[in-house]
C-alpha cells in the first residue's frame, strides 16, 4: 500500500493568514526551517502578530517573485478554514500560484476556489489525505529499527526532534529514514501518512504501513503526534505509539509549559520520569525491549545560562542525554541509542 505522496513546485509563499500565535503556525515555521531554499515569501491578513523573517508579500509581488505554490502554513483547532480566508486564497490561485494545505477542511471541497484554479491553471493539493485501504493493525513483529518521538503536549518539537535526529544519523552514514506522520513533515519529506485524518480504528495499521519490515541496522525515525497527556490528542498518540513498535522513544518537551493546550481544566504536565515510565509501559506491550534514549526539550525562550543550567539539571535527574535538536543538536541522543541497540 502506498503512502500519501505529494510534489510541490518551489519556490514557497507561506500563507499565515491571522494565526495568532507561533504554536499554531508550526507548518510555516517548520517548512521554512528545514526547506529555507524553497521559501521566497510569507503573506499574511492585517494584525498577524506570526513573522517567519520572510519577505512580505502581497498577490501581485507574489506573481512578480515567481512563486509557484502557496502553502497554508498554519495549524489551528480543528483544522478548518474559515470564510474570511478565502478571498487571498482565491486571488492566488487566479493569478496562476498552485496552493497546497494540511487543513482537514479540503481545498477541492470549496466551489469558489476550484473555480479560480481552473481559471488560473492552478493545482490544488490537499496533503492531508490519508491512503485508502488502510488495515487494522497486526501487532506482528517486524525487522528493522525504530525510534518515535512522543510528547508531554502537542507543538513542542517532535517534527523537529526526528527531523534533527535524521539529519544526524545521516551525518554518520547510518542507513536511516524519516516517517512523516503529520501534514507538515509529509510537504518536507514528500512522502508519509497524515495519522491524525486516519479513522481511529486503523491508526496502529497506518503506522505499521509507514514503517515497513527493514533491513537490520536501519532506523525509521517516525515522527510524533499530539501527546498521551493531552485530552484532546491522545489516541492519536496510543495508536501510533503501538503500531510503530518503537525500539526507543525520545520525549519531546517545552520547558515553558507547565500544562496541556488546548483543554479545558487544569491538566497539568506531571515530571518527566513519570512521562517516560507511562510511556514505555504502553510502548512495550508490542515491543517488550523498547527503551527511552533521551529528552528534546525546545529552550527557545531561555538564555545559553538557563538552557545548560536547565538542561544539566534534568539530565541529572534522569539519567538520561537531554538536550535542544536546535540549539545543542541530537547528537547525544543517537549516541545514546545507537549504543543501547549495538
Amino acid at each position: 500500500m502506498s503512502l500519501t505522496k505529494v510534489s510541490l513546485e518551489p519556490p514557497y509563499l507561506l500563507y499565515l493568514a491571522d494565526v495568532a500565535d507561533n504554536d499554531h503556525a508550526k507548518t510555516g515555521f517548520g517548512i521554512a526551517h528545514w526547506r529555507p531554499e524553497l521559501c521566497a515569501g510569507q503573506m499574511r491578513l492585517a494584525g498577524c502578530p506570526v513573522d517567519l523573517g520572510l519577505p512580505e508579500m502581497g498577490v501581485s509581488d507574489a506573481v512578480d517573485a515567481g512563486i509557484r505554490t502557496a502553502i497554508i502554513g498554519v495549524a489551528p483547532v480543528g483544522g478548518q478554514i474559515p470564510d474570511h480566508w478565502l478571498p487571498q486564497l482565491i486571488k492566488l490561485a487566479r493569478a496562476g500560484i498552485d496552493i497546497a494545505s494540511g487543513m482537514h477542511s479540503k481545498l477541492k471541497s470549496m466551489p469558489d476556489l476550484v473555480a479560480a484554479a481552473y481559471k488560473g491553471r492552478s493545482n490544488l493539493t490537499d496533503v492531508r489525505v490519508p491512503p485508502s485501504n488502510i488495515p487494522i493493525g497486526q501487532g506482528r513483529p517486524r525487522s528493522g529499527k525504530r525510534v518515535l518521538m512522543i510528547g508531554t503536549d502537542c507543538a513542542v518539537g517532535k517534527k523537529y526532534s526526528a527531523l534533527a535526529l535524521h539529519r544526524e544519523l545521516e551525518r554518520r552514514d547510518v542507513r536511516a529514514t524519516f516517517r512523516a506522520t503529520g501534514q507538515t513533515g509529509i510537504m518536507i519529506a514528500g512522502e508519509g501518512i497524515p495519522i491524525d485524518a486516519v479513522v481511529a480504528d486503523f491508526i496502529s495499521g497506518a503506522a505499521e504501513i509507514l514503517s515497513p519490515d527493514n533491513d537490520d541496522e536501519h532506523w525509521d525515525v517516525i515522527e510524533g503526534q499530539g501527546s498521551l497527556l493531552n485530552p484532546s490528542y491522545s489516541g492519536v498518540t496510543l495508536g501510533l505509539l503501538h503500531g510503530s513498535q518503537p525500539d526507543a522513544l525520545v520525549l519531546c518537551h517545552d520547558a515553558t509549559r507547565t500544562e496541556t493546550l488546548e483543554v479545558f481544566g487544569d491538566y497539568r504536565i506531571p515530571e518527566l520520569d513519570e512521562v517516560i515510565d507511562d510511556a514505555l509501559r504502553l510502548a512495550r506491550r508490542t515491543r517488550p525491549g523498547c527503551f527511552c534514549a533521551g529528552v528534546s526539550v525546545n529552550t527557545s525562550a531561555m538564555t545559553d545560562f538557563e538552557r545548560e543550567g536547565y538542561l544539566g539539571k534534568l539530565q541529572d535527574h534522569l539519567g538520561l542525554p537531554c538536550v535542544d535538536p536546535v540549539a545543542i543538536g541530537m547528537s547525544p541522543i543517537a549516541n545514546f541509542m545507537l549504543k543501547h541497540t549495538s
